[in-house]
């Protein structure tokens, strides 16, 4: 009965008697679990301790050590600084000479002509009344003609000139600066008006002065012409296109009179979005191909492959400044080596002390590991903040837009931690290798 009894309870009951068991083991793994991880908590939050512990006992070698990496990471990003805000105002330099502006060239072909007398095939303003109709999102155009003539002025002067035949929107076409007087408009287009706009090195030579030149005559070919304005390129080009120091801007229709064709040298295209300069550029070659013999060729040339090149040349720079401004961050590692060796020296008795206390190797090589991160981090941080601090101030304080990476500032800190591993290996390897015998006799 008895038995039967002890049956039937354990039957009826059985996680009664297994619990005891499965508490038992779950509380052991629970305890080992929070031994390992209490460990693990005790031995991190003791180096980090006897790390800050070390730097308040020597405040004065550590801030004198620490001083190289704040100057190597304010360098690094002041370099970037200076290398993007460099390449963000070259870049805007060579954009200012046409924004978006689309140049179509001949280069060669011809079409034949009576006596088998082959003549170039030029392109025509026909040619560019069918872009426009055809091609969306040109704001403005302007064929061109050229030719040189000798100016005729009062006094027997003459002078040689590069005559150009244009539209009035070649002055936004290429983004060109009116120094003196105005541009001529539509209406002198329209009705043909005798008028011309200088360059400005041209007008200082023939007048003295911008404001001298306005409304003075010379003749061409015996037309007289009343110069209206005064004008230059937006940056200086170095006779690296069309406009020269001797250049003379007229109406196209006019200079048509002078060379007797309809036939343009070049024409300019501007579209509104920078997007669309490539895809309207291969579309207006297209166009204009088609319009003339299949041997005859058309360039379209664009600032898009210009500002690209630039933009990867700038780039390169500032990569290779960067680097350059990196080695100080290398300088301050070698300090931080020297001052943790020193620190070694100095704790060879303390050293021994945790060895004999039952301190491993790990746990010495970390501590000293860890205190050459700080000295490089804290460094690596101070500096940044203040290589920072000089750009924000001046787009703070003032309307020029300094470019800012945040890929400085990492690339800065990365290094700084990057430094203070690789050279508080050695100190820390050293001290991990004590014997603590030998330490704790050490005076």
């Amino acid at each position: 009965m008895e038995r039967a009894a002890r049956v039937s309870t354990t039957i009826s009951n059985p996680v009664s008697a297994t619990a005891p068991k499965i508490t038992a083991r779950s509380n052991a793994r629970t305890f080992e679990s929070t031994l390992r991880s209490a460990g693990t908590s005790l031995a991190f939050s003791e180096i980090a301790q006897q790390a800050l512990d070390s730097f308040r006992a020597s405040k004065g070698r550590f801030l004198l050590t620490m001083l190289g990496m704040v100057i190597g990471s304010a360098s690094v990003i002041l370099v970037a600084t200076l290398g993007l805000t460099g390449r963000q105002f070259a870049l805007s330099q060579i954009a200012s000479i046409g924004p978006n502006m689309i140049e179509m060239q001949y280069v060669g072909g011809s079409t034949p002509g009576p006596d088998n007398v082959s003549t170039p095939d030029y392109m025509t303003r026909e040619d560019m009344d069918a872009v426009l109709e055809q091609v969306p999102g040109i704001v403005a155009s302007s064929p061109m003609l050229e030719d040189h003539e000798s100016l005729s002025m009062p006094g027997g002067i003459t002078k040689n000139a590069i005559l150009l035949g244009v539209s009035p929107q070649y002055k936004q076409v290429r983004n060109l600066k009116v120094l003196a007087g105005r541009f001529f408009d539509d209406q002198d287009a329209s009705t043909h008006a005798q008028v011309a706009v200088v360059v400005a090195p041209l007008a200082l030579a023939l007048y003295g002065s911008y404001g001298d030149a306005i409304d003075k005559t010379i003749s061409i070919k015996g037309i007289p012409f009343t110069v209206i304005g005064v004008f230059k390129e937006s940056i200086e080009t170095f006779g690296m296109s069309e406009v020269s120091d001797q250049t003379l801007l007229v109406p196209y229709a006019v200079a048509r009179y002078f060379t007797g064709t309809n036939t343009v040298k070049q024409i300019f295209f501007t579209v509104g979005d920078s997007a669309d300069v490539e895809p309207a550029s291969r579309r207006i070659s297209k166009i204009i191909t088609l319009r003339h013999r299949p041997t005859s060729v058309f360039t379209a040339f664009t600032l898009t492959q210009v500002l690209g090149v630039m933009g990867v040349i700038a780039t390169m720079l500032t990569v290779v400044l960067t680097l350059a401004s990196a080695i100080t961050l290398v300088v301050s590692g070698v300090g931080i080596m020297n001052s943790m060796l020193a620190n070694v020296q100095s704790r060879i008795k303390e050293i021994g002390i945790r060895k004999a206390l039952g301190a491993t190797r790990r746990e010495i090589l970390m501590q000293f590991l860890t205190e050459a991160v700080f000295l490089s981090l804290s460094g690596g941080f101070v500096g940044t903040m203040l290589g920072l601090a000089l750009p924000l101030s001046v787009r703070l304080f003032t309307n020029i837009a300094i470019p800012i990476t945040i890929w400085s500032a990492v690339i800065a800190l990365s290094t700084s931690v990057l430094v203070g591993v690789i050279f508080g290996v050695l100190p820390a390897t050293r001290a991990a290798k004590l014997d603590p015998v030998t330490t704790l006799k050490y005076e």
